[in-house]
């Protein structure tokens, strides 16, 4: 098992996703001691939702996306909001 964090990015994207997340971080968080936003890009094809595969990257930790995810999840369901920790 490899223990490289983008091994689950498709080869195909994983340049353009890792360029695109530093140019994101900085653009939220320039000039900021400790990071204030935190962002989530999701990348996946088109038509072929079967499958699954969703690649994703990220300037925060896992158990913050895992929240956020959730949130905008219901909000998308139309869920109330609902509070807690992951």
């Amino acid at each position: 098992m490899s223990s490289h964090p983008d091994d689950s990015i498709v080869a195909e994207y994983r340049a353009l996703m890792n360029g695109l997340a530093r140019q994101l971080d900085f653009m939220f968080n320039k000039r900021l001691a400790e990071r204030e936003t935190g962002f989530v890009l999701l990348v996946f094809p088109f038509g072929d939702a079967a499958s699954g595969r969703v690649n994703y990257i990220s300037n925060g930790e896992r158990s913050d996306i895992v929240i956020a995810l959730k949130e905008i999840v219901a909000r998308f369901e139309g869920q109330p909001h609902m509070g807690g920790t992951a």
